[in-house]
């Protein structure tokens, strides 16, 4: 059974993904090539690398297990990044660095350690030491533990329901996790396999990764690839997919046949990407997470109840796409994905900087059926063309809190709006005598990769109330003609 401990099975039945780290963007100018950088605070890149994995139960206990072998960051308000921080990260010796084990149980503890630590009462077999952390408290077991000739400390801290009593959960826990932890354990740890690994092959690797150079935009985006795959490593449940410029996570069913052919469809859709909205910034260090739940359940309890409308979503914030396995199947799901890696790609292409929503929304929406539609506006005649053309320059105005505004109605035909202008773009402006929006996408982009304002870059490119009827006046003869 191949799962960080065995024994947590017993009673630990929901394993929860690790975060990605927050990230900062920012814009690096290296003569005339542009490339974006992404920093993170160093905590955030500690704990990414500390916690192991947690796992929750059906009452809502969260156990979850760290490894005390980096030192923490000093300055808690640092930032690095993955390059900087993983050249300076340094290790700590389990028998000496006795205060760097106690500020990482600071800084990973659910409640406030205590200053004079706990010993068992009774030494437990195969472990040099154990120590409780949580003092008077009784909401939760905070045990750090070092294995009998052990290279690190470790660190498990199990949340409790309501109504448990802290002896109990002690007293389990020594005899479930401290009791069964044996070298066939051992054996399914990631972080100990790499350390204790010996063979030729595995230290030409160690070698490889040490003679690269540190300051490869290509090392960047392998070592974001590191850290997701990391994020669900020690889940028998879930499954990393790679490629050269993403990564799919996931812990869908094996009868699910989906992750072949999302894997293809990605690849090809970002060549689709770029080669509809080219970008000026350099991508080669970036990588398109995808992290994909086989239940709604699950994506809610990730992604939280504020996002219960939603069936996806790209979190900018932790540069990962996020979706579940909906009712409708895999064919419904890659349409989803489609339009969310659409806006994971734009992000990308502007450094981050939020699009206008008429740009955003729509090519998103442009290309998440783009095999299937016949570029028609079902059920609108002459005159409801006449009543569209109207509420377009409000559309190019709007904000994303205007823009999803008012009930479902209204934000449908704010997306079906937003669509037709994309599928004006690429279908109906071309033939424009003169071609006068034959370069708005890229100038658009510039413009916002200049003002770092997604309405100062519609204005780039719409600056007058002339240009904007000329656009409408192309937009109704093109749909008129459909």
């Amino acid at each position: 059974m191949a799962i960080l401990i065995l024994a947590v099975g017993l009673f630990f039945t929901h394993p929860a993904p690790l975060d990605m780290p927050r990230a900062e963007a920012y814009m690096v100018t290296d003569g005339e090539t542009r490339s974006l950088e992404d920093r993170y605070s160093d905590i955030d890149l500690w704990t990414s690398r500390a916690v192991l994995g947690r796992w929750e139960d059906d009452d809502g206990r969260l156990f979850t297990l760290s490894r005390l072998d980096i030192v923490p960051p000093k300055a808690m308000a640092e930032t690095s990044t993955r390059r900087e921080y993983s050249a300076n990260a340094a290790k700590a010796d389990p028998k000496k660095d006795l205060d760097v084990r106690d500020q990482a149980i600071a800084l990973l503890s659910p409640v406030e350690p205590a200053e004079e630590p706990e010993r068992t009462r009774q030494r437990i077999r195969g472990f040099r030491d154990v120590l409780y952390y949580e003092g008077t408290n009784e909401t939760a077991v905070v045990c750090a533990f070092l294995r009998e000739g052990g290279d690190s400390w470790y660190l498990a801290t199990w949340e409790l329901a309501e109504g448990d009593e802290r002896a109990w959960a002690r007293e389990l826990f020594e005899r479930e996790i401290l009791g069964k932890w044996d070298d066939a354990v051992a054996e399914v740890l990631v972080s100990e396999r790499e350390d204790n690994e010996a063979r030729p092959a595995a230290k030409a690797r160690r070698k490889k990764r040490a003679d690269e150079d540190v300051d490869s935009p290509v090392r960047e985006r392998e070592l974001l690839r590191a850290d997701a795959r990391h994020s669900i490593t020690n889940y028998a449940q879930w499954h990393a997919t790679d490629a050269e410029e993403f990564t799919v996570l996931d812990n869908l069913p094996s009868e699910v046949k989906f992750v072949a052919a999302l894997t293809n469809d990605l690849t090809r859709m970002r060549r689709r990407y770029a080669e509809t909205v080219p970008s000026p910034i350099n991508g080669s260090n970036v990588l398109c997470v995808a992290r994909i739940y086989a239940t709604r359940e699950d994506y809610l309890a990730a992604a939280g109840e504020d996002m219960a409308w939603s069936a996806a979503y790209w979190n900018p914030l932790r540069r990962e796409l996020v979706a579940h396995l909906p009712a409708g199947g895999a064919d419904e799901l890659l349409r989803t994905i489609r339009h969310e890696a659409f806006h994971q790609y734009l992000s990308y292409a502007c450094c981050m900087l939020s699009a206008s929503p008429w740009f955003n929304e729509g090519y998103a929406q442009y290309f998440e059926d783009e095999d299937s539609l016949d570029w028609k506006l079902p059920d609108v005649d002459s005159e409801k063309i006449e009543l569209f053309a109207a509420r377009i320059p409000a559309l190019l105005g709007c904000d994303y809190a205007a823009f999803y505004a008012g009930d479902a109605a209204s934000r449908m035909l704010n997306y079906r709006l937003a669509w037709s202008i994309a599928v004006f773009l690429e279908k109906g402006a071309p033939l424009v005598r003169f071609k006068p929006f034959a370069t708005l996408k890229s100038d658009y982009v510039a413009a916002l990769l200049k003002t770092r304002d997604m309405r100062e870059a519609t204005a780039a490119v719409f600056p007058d109330r002339e240009k904007i009827d000329v656009f409408i006046r192309e937009w109704k003869a093109f749909w008129k003609n459909k």
